[in-house]
């Protein structure tokens, strides 16, 4: 039995080599997140019935379909979505990198994301625990954010070029540098705001809108659609520099678009939910295990995998404690710090 099966469209045109064993296992993966999504809607403070959601999702009414429509399924949608979005630009960043370490909260991108949100929330306060300001400009600044301490990587990494090594020793220490930056904002400003900023920097999806839904849907499927589109490049890239120069490509320029694409998603999702940890890195190093690296399966399979992560996180957090409220992130970094540990020490 083959273990491959081409693909031909438009009169062999555009062709694929399909790993039947990397179907199966994204094929199991898409099953499985749908089941925990309905999951997710169901439990809650109030049981609803596995039927009574499936009848909801089919457009047809229940009783409960207010609270699975506009309480329960924006935000389930949002934690399904920012799991995609940090475990692809997780995938994108190990890929380039090639380091498993790699991931949006470890070289620092998030972090950047961190100082702009807490800057905001510190320096923007009125006095009477109000801002000053509309609070939609938090997700505008820590987009920008993101993306300026990227940027700020990627030029102190140049040196003829950017090399992996380099890229990940410079993003080590603007991931330190952040840290250290918004812990001294935190300082600086009023107590009330120092514990909305803890609860924005561990990760929560708490009042999740349908507004939400629609930008983060819009943002992840054009930046989904160009991850695979440069999937072929990444491939060439993983054998190392000399060879994808000698096969043709043009790494630096290639590296800087998929570098923009990965501080985009990452971006994007902290932006809606703070910084959810660990699933950049955890998803990819995960689906790497199941479907080796062919960058198409490797990446459906990680999104898979981090949007379960971030779902199932945020169910214990919604229904682990009566009352009380836990963001996912909490539940993010309590697997995701020992596995990092494991990696380091795997890697040595």
């Amino acid at each position: 039995m083959k273990k491959y099966h081409s693909f031909r469209i438009g009169d062999d045109k555009i062709s694929y080599l399909l790993d039947k064993k990397a179907v199966g296992v994204m094929g199991l993966l898409t099953i499985s997140t749908f089941v925990i999504l309905i999951l997710c809607v169901a439990m809650g403070t109030e049981y609803i019935p596995f039927l009574d959601v499936l009848q909801v999702l089919l457009g047809q009414d229940s009783t409960s379909t207010f609270i699975i429509k506009e309480l329960r399924l924006p935000r389930i949608l949002v934690a399904l979505l920012i799991g995609c979005a940090l475990a692809v630009s997780g995938a994108i960043l190990q890929s380039v990198v090639r380091n498993p370490l790699a991931a949006p909260d470890t070289l620092g991108i998030t972090g950047g994301a961190a100082v702009a949100a807490v800057s905001l929330i510190t320096f923007f306060s009125d006095g009477m625990n109000g801002f000053s300001i509309s609070e939609q400009w938090i997700p505008v600044a820590a987009f920008v954010g993101a993306t300026v301490v990227a940027a700020l990587i990627y030029l102190f990494s140049w040196k003829d070029g950017v090399s992996p090594f380099r890229f990940i020793l410079i993003g080590i220490g603007f991931f330190t540098l952040t840290q250290a930056v918004t812990n001294l904002i935190m300082l600086l400003g009023p107590v009330w705001r120092a514990s909305q900023s803890q609860i924005w920097l561990t990760g929560t999806i708490y009042g999740s809108k349908w507004e939400h839904v629609y930008i983060l849907s819009l943002w992840l499927v054009i930046l989904l659609l160009l991850t695979f589109l440069l999937g072929r490049k990444i491939g060439v890239q993983e054998f190392g520099d000399s060879v994808a120069i000698g096969l043709g490509s043009k790494v630096q320029r290639e590296r800087f678009i998929l570098l923009l694409i990965s501080t985009a998603l990452a971006g994007v999702a902290v932006a809606f939910a703070g910084a959810v940890s660990f699933v950049g890195l955890i998803a990819p190093n995960a689906a790497r295990r199941l479907v080796g690296g062919s960058f198409g399966p490797f990446v459906f399979t990680s999104a898979c995998l981090g949007a379960m992560f971030v779902l199932l996180a945020d169910l214990l957090g919604r229904t682990l404690v009566a009352n009380v409220e836990i963001p996912a992130g909490v539940f993010t970094a309590l697997i995701g710090a020992p596995y990092f540990i494991y990696l380091l020490y795997r890697s040595r």
